[in-house]
């Protein structure tokens, strides 16, 4: 299949130009593209790549097993394979599903104090323990942790240009409206990136055909894998457990509130029967936790309570894969994405605003006469951030502005089905433009 451009590609073309480059760990949920990225990169940057799969590759995981001096794990690696070719300074060795041999964790600082050969590991979040992983290499490696495709690069792989995402910004901040044509073309393939969701391959079939046949399918395997990896990685934690939360997040997110509550997830169910389920799903890349702040003022990662949450996707097209046939056929056909509650509307906002690197946060006061979808920042500002299904009365926003309780909150943001605006509380911006509200708010 034709490669895909992603961010990761320009990450590890700065990550190999560094003189001063550790050992890297690129981590992600399973399917999204890790291996293949890596794989060109390493290709197209050195002469020689060792590429070694511990998971398709059993015979190669005992090469520690004479200590973790370089020479002793390359002399191992060439016993198993004579024709790799490694030469010093041009050689890059490819440890993929890391998961599968965590020994090889404990090798890079030997790599990294050797410095013959650049070393990269791939794996699962899913199945890494990364609090051993990090006991046998820390000080001694890089991480990057990569997602399924973000909207930005769903344009690039439907032919769009950095010049479209250049000019969107613009538009954000000069605050101008989008042209008919601007906003219907790229609102359509808006709404084509919430229906297919991130995951490359199946953004591949779609962009190549031009049409959704057979991603559906794609999806729904990709919901069975990940719970017959939920089976394989979830250690000592109970496997029933998590399977009930990660089957109950449509459920929740379906209801008005969209607040998680355990004691809804199965009969007697109670918080401390369950703890670390939720977190684990969280670390293994497959959702993300909104946590509901104390008060509406900053900071943001100090202010917020643990036990009062929501939860989403990672990735909404897999959300929408969830639900049953009859909403698959309204979202397809009728492109009705103003059902369910606003639950993915809000689950794409949430997924953006996670892929941009800010943290998930909502308020919800006692009485409920405020209830705000999410906040970001600015330098010295906090903003509330609306999420609007339908284009309907904003008055949490406009309270959250408006009385001087919240000191912290000077603007807003509202998210709808509107072009780009200002009125003089909260500026308005469609929803497609979620994926540029770190940039903007940094050059505003």
């Amino acid at each position: 299949m034709p490669l895909l451009k992603r961010k990761i590609d320009r990450y590890l073309c700065e990550w190999k130009s560094d003189p001063n480059h550790m050992p890297l760990i690129v981590k992600g949920a399973r399917q999204i593209g890790k291996t293949e990225s890596i794989s060109h990169f390493a290709k197209s940057n050195y002469r020689s790549v060792v590429a070694i799969n511990f998971a398709l590759q059993k015979q190669y995981r005992d090469i520690f097993d004479d200590g973790f001096e370089v020479d002793a794990i390359i002399k191992n690696i060439t016993l198993h394979n004579p024709d790799f070719e490694i030469i010093p300074n041009e050689t890059i060795i490819f440890f993929d599903e890391l998961q599968d041999c965590p020994n090889c964790a404990t090798s890079l600082k030997s790599f990294r104090s050797d410095g013959r050969y650049d070393v990269i590991c791939s794996g699962s979040l899913m199945g890494i323990c990364y609090q051993e992983i990090e006991s046998n290499s820390v000080g001694n490696k890089e991480d990057y942790e990569m997602s399924s495709m973000d909207f930005e690069e769903f344009l690039w792989a439907k032919g769009y240009s950095e010049v479209l995402v250049s000019d969107l910004l613009r538009h954000m901040l000069e605050v101008t409206p989008l042209s008919n044509t601007e906003y219907g073309v790229v609102m359509e393939a808006f709404r084509e990136y919430m229906v297919i969701g991130g995951m490359p391959a199946i953004v591949n079939v779609f962009v190549t055909q031009n049409n959704y046949s057979g991603t559906l399918k794609m999806q729904r395997q990709i919901l069975l894998d990940y719970e017959e990896d939920i089976t394989k990685y979830a250690g000592g934690l109970d496997k029933a457990k998590i399977l009930n939360i990660y089957r109950k997040i449509p459920v929740f997110l379906g209801r008005s509130n969209k607040k998680f509550q355990v004691s809804k997830v199965a009969s007697g169910a109670r918080n401390r029967d369950y703890v670390g389920t939720v977190d684990w799903l969280d670390d293994a890349g497959i959702i993300n936790i909104c946590y509901c702040m104390e008060q509406p003022e900053l900071p943001l990662r100090g202010n917020y309570n643990s036990d009062h949450y929501k939860i989403y996707f990672r990735d909404t097209g897999l959300l929408i894969a969830s639900l049953d046939d009859e909403a698959q056929r309204d979202l397809r056909d009728n492109k009705n994405f103003n059902t369910y509650k606003g639950a993915i509307y809000e689950n794409i906002v949430a997924d953006m605003l996670v892929k941009q690197g800010c943290g998930l946060f909502f308020f919800r006061n006692g009485k409920s006469t405020i209830d705000m979808d999410f906040f970001v920042r600015d330098k010295d500002s906090l903003i509330p951030v609306e999420v609007k299904a339908n284009d309907n009365a904003t008055a949490s926003l406009n309270n959250l502005i408006t009385q001087s309780t919240y000191s912290d909150i000077r603007y807003g943001i509202k998210l709808a089905n509107r072009n780009i605006g200002f009125n003089g509380r909260f500026y308005t911006f469609p929803y497609f433009l979620g994926f540029l509200l770190k940039r903007y708010l940094a050059e505003k």
